[in-house]
């Protein structure tokens, strides 16, 4: 690859750039959006899990979850956490860490009202991550929040909301010949980016 591709510029841009390449690209029922989430709870335990990117600016990576949900805690406590992103199909992947706010109220009501409705449902039936007995209970859940709200808007579950990671580091990672892979790693220092070449 090019050596202009170490050139310190905005490398949130640079990600944008490549996921809107991603989605046009994503073979038939891969999600692109899909990203491993890695958090550490205040007791250093780690955890990992994928989920769904659905906004990516200037201001940072966007996600949504149950606010009782592990994930959730971890990031309440500690603050920080690592995403990444495998585009297999691409031979590329992009590692990013940060820090970690939960996104604003209104934020959160904007993007629970684009949802699907049976998505609206399902978070106000879930919770997650907490012991179920069965298939059965979550089912029954679901009936009684959909007769609740039968031929209302279904409003944003209290519990339920998005983060948003503000990078401090983004590293962009692409196959080459005999593993000869090409790392650019860009860190945010005062406010500006720096970049620069690691071996693979």
């Amino acid at each position: 690859m090019e050596d202009s591709f170490v050139v310190p510029s905005d490398p949130v841009e640079r990600f944008v750039t490549a996921w809107e390449r991603v989605q046009a690209t994503a073979p038939a029922g891969v999600d692109a959006a899909a990203m491993t989430l890695a958090t550490t709870s205040a007791a250093l335990e780690p955890s990992a899990r994928v989920v769904l990117l659905r906004d990516v600016s200037a201001a940072g990576f966007r996600f949504f979850t149950n606010y009782g949900s592990r994930k959730a805690r971890d990031l309440d406590s500690v603050g920080r956490a690592a995403l990444c992103f495998h585009w297999f199909w691409l031979e590329e992947q992009v590692r990013v860490e940060g820090t970690v706010t939960r996104a604003t109220t209104r934020e959160s009501d904007a993007y629970f009202a684009s949802r699907p409705r049976g998505s609206q449902l399902g978070a106000w039936a879930s919770r997650q991550g907490e012991p179920l007995a069965s298939r059965a209970v979550l089912e029954a859940r679901y009936r009684e929040v959909e007769r609740r709200y039968d031929g209302q808007i279904v409003p944003r579950p209290p519990f339920w909301g998005g983060f948003t990671l503000v990078p401090d580091l983004i590293e962009f990672w692409h196959a080459g010949e005999y593993r000869l892979h090409d790392r650019v790693q860009y860190r945010r220092q005062g406010g500006a980016w720096t970049a620069r070449r690691l071996y693979p």
